[in-house]
């Protein structure tokens, strides 16, 4: 793993960014936080994190002037991670925010957890893989690995779902499309298992 893969960590202005720019330093990357469209043309990765609500955090990545320089990267190929709200951003629109516009790289409303279960689910659950092999964001942390959650909408479960949760029936927590990565789960706050996630995301932002 090269020590000095760029990442880019869109600031803003929406949740505890400098966790997830600690986090990537930690495991090798020349990670900062970026509130210009140069700084995101200039990195090798980059990696859109988000919590509250769908809305405002739609409505804040339009308003700092990121919004086109993401999808900028999204176009390109980029490797690109959406994590917590921003990987729902990544889909089209959510019941939590009517009227409020994703980036709509996925096709699906993000939708409410199930019934019959605490909303939000805020705790450690495990990782179930869907269909054969690895994924490449899971490469070395076994079969079931445990991560830490907050959230109470999450997307539909898809084609590029790679991996779920059991929460009152599968709850889509990871997905794959070539270098674009989303998880609903919070990596940095994930122990050892998020640690190696995010070194995996920079091995693959130096490749």
């Amino acid at each position: 793993m090269t020590a000095r893969a760029r990442i880019a960590v869109l600031d803003y202005g929406i949740g505890n960014l400098r966790s997830a720019e600690k986090a990537l330093q930690h495991v090798g990357a020349a990670a900062r936080l970026v509130t210009d469209a140069a700084s995101v043309e200039a990195a090798d990765a980059v990696v859109l994190p988000g919590v509250g609500a769908f809305g405002a955090c739609a409505r804040a990545l339009r308003d700092s002037g990121l919004e086109e320089p993401a999808r900028a990267a999204l176009a390109a190929g980029v490797p690109f991670f959406g994590v917590c709200v921003g990987f729902q951003l990544l889909y089209e629109d959510s019941v939590e925010s009517p009227g409020a516009q994703g980036l709509g790289v996925f096709a699906g409303t993000v939708g409410r957890l199930p019934p019959g279960v605490k909303h939000p689910q805020m705790q450690w659950n495990t990782l179930d893989v869907r269909g054969a092999g690895e994924p490449a964001p899971l490469r070395g942390l076994g079969p079931h690995p445990w991560v830490y959650f907050v959230h109470s909408f999450a997307p539909p479960v898809g084609d590029e779902t790679v991996a779920v949760c059991d929460y009152g029936g599968p709850v889509a927590a990871l997905v794959t499309r070539g270098s674009l990565w989303g998880a609903q789960f919070h990596p940095e706050k994930s122990g050892a298992a998020g640690l190696a996630l995010l070194a995996n995301f920079v091995d693959a932002a130096a490749a």
